[in-house]
């Protein structure tokens, strides 16, 4: 059965191009975000898995750590690491599970049955610090993956995870947000002394509350 969100993820262990990696051990207390590719020197996946370490500043501020998966192995790694430095002008600074024997693939229900699991083995899972999955994307393999949205979902995923708040369309960090059903209008105010601004009796903006 897929993983779906709420659910506590599979722990495991994993050779990978830092070593073997015992998953929950390596997470600790941190937010994880986890993306597979097909296989190493592959062209979208370069340009991505560049992207990642240049942002892995910004991910570390969230208190969160990344984790790639691709299912060649440790060596076939190196060599790829290579290439991506070169070619991204950066360094990757995290690690790449090797997944020769797809057993984190099939854990965690990257490989559709009946297409060629090269080619499905392109997902991204945000994990929270109690293990719980929050977020999944599986992408098609001509569209690069768009990480300003991860980084984007982290912060809507901490914020309301310690606020009475969900966040509308298109949110950034900093912008309004939106006042969740559950509580009063009366209530809301005294809650968000920032303003509550009713445009409807069910949707009631407020500044950002952590602002």
């Amino acid at each position: 059965m897929a993983l779906q969100l709420g659910d506590t993820v599979p722990n495991f262990t994993q050779a990978s191009s830092e070593g073997e990696i015992s998953f929950y051990d390596w997470a600790g207390d941190s937010w994880v975000v986890l993306f597979s590719h097909p296989a190493d020197y592959t062209p979208v996946c370069t340009t991505e898995l560049g992207e990642v370490a240049k942002l892995k500043p910004e991910f570390e501020k969230r208190n969160a750590k990344v984790i790639a998966l691709s299912i060649d192995d440790a060596d076939s790694h190196q060599g790829w690491i290579g290439d991506i430095n070169e070619t991204q002008n950066t360094t990757v600074n995290y690690p790449i599970l090797a997944d020769v024997d797809k057993k984190v693939s099939e854990l965690y229900g990257m490989i559709h049955p009946s297409i060629s699991s090269n080619i499905t083995v392109r997902s991204v899972f945000i994990i929270d610090p109690s293990k719980k999955l929050r977020l999944t994307i599986t992408y098609p393999p001509s569209t690069g993956r768009n990480f300003d949205e991860i980084l984007r979902v982290i912060d809507s995923l901490q914020l309301t995870d310690n606020y009475q708040v969900a966040t509308p369309v298109n949110w950034k960090d900093g912008d309004d947000c939106v006042v969740v059903p559950s509580i009063p209008t009366d209530e809301a105010k005294q809650k968000f002394p920032k303003g509550v601004n009713e445009i409807k009796p069910y949707l009631r903006m407020t500044p950002q509350p952590n602002r």
